[in-house]
């Protein structure tokens, strides 16, 4: 039961973060058309029709995209931790016994838990930082702690999970 609990978080933030990155896609692709719109109307009226008609480059694209990608690379930790799925070289680990690899495991399990601890308090500590000092983006002038905060709820996500698999390791216990 708890475990399908922690599936689900985990499978539910890295949707939320996939929905995330496929906005920011389309956000850069109608960006760049815009852009590139723009550079070809270079016949007489025509850019000033097309630009007229609000065809152009999309405004704070690079902002919107440093705050969603940051999101997004949150949100897919939880499933990735929960899966196992985090890049490893097992050249030499591939000729140690079962519970020498087990006992490694256990403990990336806790070295990546408490990572993921650290990283949320940081995090934590400089969103109250962007929301004392009142900090926004240059252009949409969005306020930045919106990202601090999104990214922080994905963090208490990833670090539940990640303490989740760290305690699964430790014990022995296989998820059911």
């Amino acid at each position: 039961m708890f475990h399908l609990l922690i599936t689900r978080l985990a499978q539910g933030s890295a949707l939320l973060g996939g929905l995330v990155l496929i906005g920011l896609v389309c956000l850069v692709c109608a960006s760049i058309l815009g852009r590139e719109t723009g550079a070809l109307a270079i016949a007489a009226g025509f850019g000033d029709l097309v630009r007229g008609a609000g065809i152009g480059p999309v405004t704070g694209d690079y902002e919107l995209v440093e705050a969603g990608m940051a999101f997004a690379v949150f949100s897919f930790l939880p499933l990735t931790q929960l899966t196992g799925a985090h890049a490893r070289v097992d050249i030499f680990t591939a000729g140690l016994g079962p519970r020498a690899n087990a006992a490694l495991s256990a403990f990336w399990a806790v070295v990546m838990a408490l990572v993921i601890l650290l990283i949320t308090w940081r995090l934590a500590a400089g969103l109250q930082d962007k929301l004392r000092y009142g900090e926004t983006t240059f252009l949409l002038q969005f306020p930045v702690w919106w990202a601090y905060a999104a990214c922080l709820v994905a963090a208490c996500i990833a670090c539940i999970v990640s303490l989740y698999c760290a305690a699964l390791s430790l014990t022995g216990k296989r998820a059911e």
